[in-house]
């Protein structure tokens, strides 16, 4: 995988369940003002429905800042770093939608390796997916035998108490023997022979 393609994936976020990219990496990438990029889109807003594009809210703004600064603790904290403004988010239908507004070589090329990316996140989260579901199994499989296990040692144990019974029983009937031969041993015999 290309640095390129990594570098594109690390602009995507989730925000809102949704895979999206923001209005500020997409301006840089088609080497071009924020602003510009804006102004364009609202002039055809009627090409962005909301599962397009949404404008985020300040709260999710300030948490994407804090989220980014984390992941990234050597960025600059210079002024303009970040939008005054909360950015739009572009799902990836939205940004195949700003191909058709946003008309540059460098536009149409950005696009094509954003798609691109796009396509490597969404391969990845169906692998990790399908990973997933291969651990529930096993975890289900693994629940199941120590549910087996346990019921197994409930088993042995309840045996273990009936064994433990017949030989606390055999132990009686041994020392009850054992007594009735010592007192046989001491009671004196009748002699043999002729009286």
């Amino acid at each position: 995988m290309s640095d390129e393609m990594i570098l594109i994936q690390n602009l995507i976020y989730e925000i809102r369940g949704e895979k999206v990219m923001l209005d500020f990496d997409l301006a840089r990438m088609y080497q071009i003002e924020t602003k510009a990029l804006k102004q364009a889109v609202r002039r055809n807003l009627e090409r962005f429905p909301p599962d397009f594009m949404f404008t985020l809210s300040q709260e999710e703004y300030k948490e994407l800042k804090i989220s980014i600064r984390s992941q990234f603790v050597t960025l600059e904290e210079g002024r303009g770093k970040y939008p005054k403004y909360a950015p739009f988010a572009f799902t990836e239908q939205g940004v195949a939608m700003l191909s058709s507004i946003l008309r540059s070589e460098v536009a149409i090329k950005a696009n094509i390796a954003i798609m691109r990316a796009f396509v490597q996140v969404r391969r990845y989260l169906l692998a990790a997916s399908s990973v997933s579901s291969e651990l529930q199994a096993l975890r289900a499989k693994v629940d199941l035998l120590q549910m087996q296990q346990e019921e197994n040692l409930e088993s042995v144990n309840d045996l273990s108490e009936d064994v433990r019974g017949e030989i606390d029983n055999l132990y009686l009937a041994i020392a009850e023997l054992s007594s009735r031969i010592e007192e046989k041993k001491k009671a004196p015999r009748p002699k043999i022979g002729f009286k």
